[in-house]
């Protein structure tokens, strides 16, 4: 490719991000909105992630796919990303479930999202697909990768990374061969094999794929009339694609961003309450896996306007402080000491209180003489005075949820049902 035409398959494309998914094994942070719509990372939402990589790779034009509990997240896009310029071809366009095919039919899978709109996909001409999940964390230059597909020059391109065995049935694994031809794929096998040389890996696909507009529109409509389908990318038009032949992996490594080379290339799917609670517990190490201050690489988001954080209280046994943490703006710190924790927008910690290891969502409040372990505190949830959660397994589990790795969550509906009066 001519340097001059190095960035000219990116202004072909558009980006559809499949943002309607509920994520239900977060439990009930995900009661009232959408998995994307979920925090992370002190001040974002998982979706921003998905958005700003477009963003920071030059796709400017962008449709988000919104079904389950939407209005959160309609919000977040509506505050946050309303920045694009239509006037020099810039959009984010919202594409709820309309039932737009007929009237009884809402988004029955992911491949039938992206059918339902296949009208307005026409009428943007692009000659590229980029079709992405919009529930996963991570940095990557979609640039780099059209450019790997066109170079390849096939219809299909599957990005994938590698994953250990044990977590192979929670993603589409695949086979490829010595030119990256993928030679099979199965959706959330039960017993997947290793990858040939590679002992306990598998390679999983990211759901994110990019495909030739016309191709996929064919794809689509042949989709539409398979009375067996479930209609989705991973289960159905995948394998199918596969099966033509006409599949190829791109390996995240090939375009994962990153600060430094010898950094690990970072993709989580935060999709249980265990592995959200670590990823975020994860920022707050010295050299965090994924590095949030590369200005390079911006994560753009929405910011309400708030002053800064506050420690306040200097006296023995009541010292406001926070240690190896993340702690965002609004919050206040009063008299208490919080240890390797993230703590969100407007956050309160009460005097007296110990706080370690936890995850406290927006607008939470923490009593005085509370003792907080390994926990995720739900948005606007109030923890009355003189708690202790994370210290007695049998009672966390009775009061609240308590993940298969011990992580507790709380929410306003489990803390009113105690009885109990908040602080």
């Amino acid at each position: 490719m001519k340097n001059g035409d190095l960035h000219q398959p990116v202004r072909q494309t558009i980006a559809l991000v499949l943002a309607g998914g509920r994520g239900s094994r977060l439990q009930a942070l995900t009661e009232h909105c959408a998995k994307p719509a979920v925090h992370f990372g002190g001040k974002f939402r998982i979706i921003d992630f998905v958005l700003s990589n477009c963003l920071n790779s030059g796709v400017h034009r962008i449709g988000v796919l919104t079904q389950y509990k939407s209005h959160s997240l309609l919000r977040h896009l509506q505050h946050g990303w309303s920045f694009l310029r239509n006037e020099f071809n810039e959009f984010i366009d919202l594409l709820p479930a309309q039932q737009r095919v007929d009237e009884a039919s809402w988004y029955r899978g992911t491949a039938d999202a992206v059918y339902q709109n296949l009208d307005i996909l026409g009428s943007h001409r692009h000659k590229f697909i980029l079709i992405l999940a919009g529930d996963h964390v991570y940095k990557m230059d979609y640039a780099r990768f059209i450019e790997d597909h066109v170079a390849q020059g096939g219809p299909c391109s599957v990005a994938c990374i590698e994953v250990p065995v044990a977590e192979a049935s929670a993603f589409g694994v695949m086979t490829v061969d010595a030119k990256r031809r993928i030679t099979g794929f199965e959706e959330k096998p039960a017993h997947p094999q290793a990858m040939p040389g590679r002992p306990g890996r598998v390679l999983a696909s990211m759901g994110v794929y990019i495909f030739n507009s016309e191709y996929l529109f064919a794809a689509l409509e042949a989709d539409v009339k398979n009375p067996s389908s479930n209609h989705d990318f991973g289960r159905d038009l995948i394998p199918a694609v596969v099966a033509q032949g006409n599949a190829i992996a791109h390996p995240f490594d090939m375009s994962c961003v990153k600060t430094s080379p010898e950094a690990p290339s970072y993709w989580r799917d935060v999709g249980t309450v265990d592995a959200y609670w670590a990823a975020n517990i994860d920022l707050t190490a010295t050299i965090p896996e994924l590095d949030l201050y590369d200005q390079e690489w911006p994560i753009w988001t929405y910011q309400p306007t708030l002053p800064s954080a506050k420690f306040v209280f200097d006296d023995d046994g009541r010292r406001g402080m926070a240690v190896d943490s993340l702690v965002a703006g609004g919050c206040i710190v009063s008299g208490s000491l919080v240890r390797r924790s993230v703590l969100f927008t407007g956050v309160r910690v009460h005097s007296f209180s110990s706080v370690e290891e936890a995850v406290i969502l927006p607008g939470a409040d923490v009593g005085r003489h509370c003792r907080l372990r390994k926990v995720v505190i739900d948005e606007g949830c109030r923890i009355p005075a003189r708690t202790t959660i994370g210290f007695n397994a049998a009672d966390d589990a009775r009061r609240f949820y308590r993940s298969p790795d011990g992580v507790v969550l709380v929410t306003s509906a489990m803390v009113k049902a105690l009885g109990e009066k908040p602080a």
